[in-house]
């Protein structure tokens, strides 16, 4: 029996459903975003408040030039609560979402109403992933 198939059999029979494989770090890392992006467009702040590391940053879009900064878990998770309250309809697409690692690029379109009428941008959020927690949300956006 070839060496590879052997090796192959071996992970098989000694893998049950009670005992899934380990992820990648890029699995984890895509796992880790798909939650927190569920949670945002849910606008459940409690849910995503779980999925921060207690020295959490996020870079918000605005104001220009260069945004606002906010730092530690309570602080997020606080703007959070605030924003979803200020944007009850907001949701964002992922349109694409590039993994490397503990990093990831997520493409998105933002949607809501605005002055009564549909409107959407377009932006980049770069995040950072620490032992399953996102450590930094870097936002971006075009126009």
């Amino acid at each position: 029996m070839p060496l590879a198939l052997l090796i192959l059999s071996v992970l098989f029979l000694n893998s049950s459903p009670e005992t899934p494989m380990p992820q990648s770090p890029d699995q984890s890392t895509r796992a880790t975003i798909d939650a927190f992006n569920a949670a945002f467009n849910r606008h459940d702040a409690d849910p995503l408040a779980q999925l921060l590391t207690d020295d959490t940053i996020f870079e918000d879009t605005s104001p220009a030039p260069d945004g606002r900064r906010v730092e530690g878990k309570a602080a997020v998770v606080e703007f959070w609560r605030t924003w979803f309250a200020r944007n009850s309809d907001a949701h964002f697409d992922a349109e694409e979402m590039i993994v490397s690692g503990h990093r990831a690029t997520v493409l998105w379109v933002y949607r809501k109403m605005r002055n009564g009428q549909p409107w959407h941008i377009r932006g980049v959020d770069v995040f950072t992933v620490r032992d399953g927690k996102v450590a930094a949300k870097l936002a971006y956006v075009k126009g």
